[in-house]
């Protein structure tokens, strides 16, 4: 069985985020970046499969050399092997596209990612990846087993959760609490090492272009008010928010 587990590379939420005046886009300095939290889980689940049904496990990421060392981080976690298409990709459909790709020359049974990334959070690469491939698709999966037949899935839905079964192959949005986040060990570490990493280039094309990007400053302000303030409050939302 082959697992392949797509992951983004996103800046640390603690990260603050600055526009480059030269460009007018986000700029990377000083940003530090990390695997995706939800794609965090999906590799941890899949490692722990990998254990208890000897599966093979495939990291795959759409982006640049710069995202190397969070790939190694995967591997010394306890993937298998790693693939990186080169490329800047700006839009979910070019990333979803390059997957899609990648899948048709190389077929999986199972394409797990996180239900969305912590950055631009679009949250539907994975559903253009299970349309164009034709593969069955959930989101966001909170529990996974695997079965004699498929899959056994706890999918969270609008004021609850549903149990479903479903067939292979299949692609999955997934969220906590489907595993427990995994440390490298140093043996994992040192093995990673010496992992090769495939670089595949990126040949879809983007149908997007990025202009400009825009940071709103005011969401970035914090104000205290305290209970007996609440008139003060209301002033505030109505005119540095515009929320009423």
């Amino acid at each position: 069985m082959k697992i392949l587990v797509c992951i983004s590379c996103v800046p640390d939420t603690t990260s603050k985020i600055v526009i480059d005046p030269a460009t007018s886009q986000i700029s990377s300095q000083g940003l530090t970046f990390i695997v995706g939290p939800y794609d965090d889980y999906a590799l941890s689940r899949a490692i722990e499969i990998k254990e208890s049904h000897s599966a093979e496990v495939i990291v795959l990421h759409v982006g640049t050399a710069e995202s190397e060392p969070l790939i190694r981080k995967c591997l010394a976690l306890g993937a298998d092997s790693a693939v990186r298409i080169d490329g800047n990709p700006i839009s979910s459909n070019q990333i979803a596209s390059a997957i899609v790709d990648y899948v048709r020359a190389n077929p999986v049974d199972l394409i797990l990612m996180g239900k969305e990334s912590i950055d631009y959070n679009s949250g539907i690469v994975h559903g253009l990846v299970a349309g164009a491939l034709g593969y069955v698709h959930f989101n966001p999966v909170m529990h996974l087993d695997m079965t004699a037949d498929g899959l056994h899935l706890t999918v969270e839905m609008d004021g609850g959760k549903m149990e479903i079964n479903c067939t292979l192959p299949a692609v999955l949005g997934c969220q906590e609490p489907i595993a427990e986040w995994k440390i490298p060990s140093m043996r994992g570490i040192m093995t990673a090492r010496t992992k090769e990493i495939l670089i595949l280039p990126l040949s879809s094309p983007s149908e997007v272009q990025l202009v400009k990007a825009d940071i709103a400053e005011t969401a970035r302000k914090n104000k205290m008010i305290t209970a007996d303030e609440a008139e003060q409050l209301i002033d505030l939302l109505r005119t540095e928010t515009n929320v009423l």
